[in-house]
């Protein structure tokens, strides 16, 4: 079964926001969510990130807010567009929340990078399709303008320069702090509790074995046994040639839809989510 590829036709120069919501919300939502989580659960093992999100206490203690605050306000601003009033307001409440403390350029652009590279990696190893070129450029324009609006000097301006600046910062500042563990610790209790009780045991197995040697290595977790790691990567590619046989979606899935959003069953405010 062959699916139509959503975005071809559209200026990645121009309709790169639209081309976002399509990859997003209809062709990959479930594939985004995922890339989207571990791609923040990356940057705990930089120990300057790590130890200020330790030292704020609240991805220890109220690791469920933390998490739905930030997928809210990155869906928001997917939803309802870069420059829409909604969006300003999201973009608004993440530079008030980093405005507090001291963190520097070189940081903001890494965290940057895991958004514009670890969903492209992710659908190209899992998904039910590879990524097409329009899709690439327009990740990354869509995150240079993200990063503009949150002040963030000296961005690459295509997927090869985020990918080297992914690699390359990870490899000189990957390493081991035990505040950064207990984040990240605290965050994979939090992705437990979304499948039922029993598997939670294999769920957190799962997960350490499809991160990369390493981040793993950085948080002082064990690898797994080659045959496992091999199952895991295999379970999540056997998902993908599923989902390509299955109907395309038809209608958008959006962040403040998901099950895993919990804090707010009443619906939310903006200017209300964050530190």
């Amino acid at each position: 079964m062959t699916r139509r590829v959503r975005s071809d036709g559209l200026d990645p120069e121009v309709d790169y926001e639209e081309i976002a919501r399509l990859f997003g919300q209809y062709d990959f939502p479930w594939d985004l969510e995922q890339a989207l989580s571990f791609a923040l659960f990356r940057t705990y093992a930089v120990p300057s990130i790590g130890r200020l999100l330790y030292e704020t206490e609240q991805f220890g203690t109220d690791t469920q807010r933390r998490h739905d605050d930030t997928a809210l306000l990155l869906g928001e601003i997917v939803d309802q567009g870069l420059e829409s009033t909604p969006g300003r307001a999201a973009i608004r409440r993440m530079n008030q929340m980093h405005g507090r403390y001291d963190i520097s350029n070189d940081d903001m652009r890494y965290v940057l990078a895991t958004f514009v590279v670890m969903p492209n990696r992710w659908v190209n190893r899992y998904g039910f399709r590879r990524t097409t070129p329009i899709e690439d450029v327009a990740g990354v324009n869509y995150y240079r303008r993200l990063g503009r609006l949150m002040g963030i000097a000296d961005l690459p301006t295509d997927l090869a320069g985020f990918e080297r600046l992914l690699d390359d910062y990870e490899a000189e500042h990957f390493r081991f702090d035990p505040r950064s563990r207990a984040v990240a610790d605290a965050t994979l209790d939090l992705l437990t509790t979304f499948y039922p009780r029993p598997l939670a045991p294999a769920v957190r197995r799962f997960s350490i074995a499809i991160m990369d040697p390493h981040l793993r290595e950085a948080f002082g977790y064990e690898h797994p046994p080659a045959w496992f790691e091999r199952l895991s990567h295999g379970a999540l590619g056997l998902r993908g040639r599923v989902v390509r046989l299955l109907p395309e979606r038809t209608e958008p899935r959006r962040v403040r839809d998901s099950s895993r959003i919990k804090s707010y069953p009443g619906g939310f405010l903006i200017e209300n989510l964050g530190t």
